[in-house]
């Protein structure tokens, strides 16, 4: 990694960590049994524009930074899974966008695959802490008396729209500082 690269990297890892734990509260949209915090994925999705290993270590970060935020409990280890599949999404994208495809594509191309992976982390924390997804509670898990599969559908239509969402915001920080160009150069050039 250059010097650049890594500087970003620390840089945007850094509002991983802080977007949950400082703003996490005033951040989070609540529709059980989902939850998503505003702008979780900007920093992950800014540094898909400078590699794909600067992408899967700022959702490293964002993973961690929601793990802390929520703690070492069923609730914490779902949403900080969730919040771990950041560096596979953003890792692909960041191999996109190094490519020499568009930041527009790489958003658009990741979203499926962020929806997808969210779900498949819900799976396997609660196949590991051996409790069946009707009975996690919690912001973001479960809500009352919802079947599995009404369950893991929320998590894949509510993560998707949040990427959605986010792309839009790192879309426009991303053009407002010169990073967004349609042939995929890469931030930092």
């Amino acid at each position: 990694m250059k010097t650049r690269e890594i500087v970003l990297g620390a840089v945007l890892t850094a509002f991983a960590l802080l977007i949950p734990l400082a703003f996490g509260t005033y951040l989070r949209i609540l529709i059980p049994p989902f939850s998503a915090t505003l702008a979780s994925h900007v920093p992950v999705m800014l540094a898909m524009l400078v590699s794909p290993s600067v992408a899967a270590l700022v959702g490293v970060g964002s993973g961690l930074g929601f793990l802390m935020t929520y703690g070492l409990n069923p609730l914490g280890l779902m949403i900080g899974a969730r919040a771990l599949m950041h560096a596979v999404w953003g890792w692909i994208g960041g191999a996109v966008v190094a490519r020499g495809r568009s930041f527009s594509f790489a958003l658009t191309l990741t979203a499926p695959v962020h929806a997808l992976a969210e779900a498949v982390a819900v799976v396997v924390v609660a196949v590991v802490l051996g409790i069946p997804l009707n009975q996690m509670r919690g912001a973001g898990v479960a809500g009352e008396s919802l079947a599995a599969g009404t369950i893991l559908a929320v998590v894949v239509v509510g993560t998707f729209l949040h990427h959605v969402v986010d792309s839009g915001i790192s879309f426009a920080i991303a053009r407002a500082a010169g990073w967004a160009h349609t042939d995929g150069r890469r931030a930092g050039r």
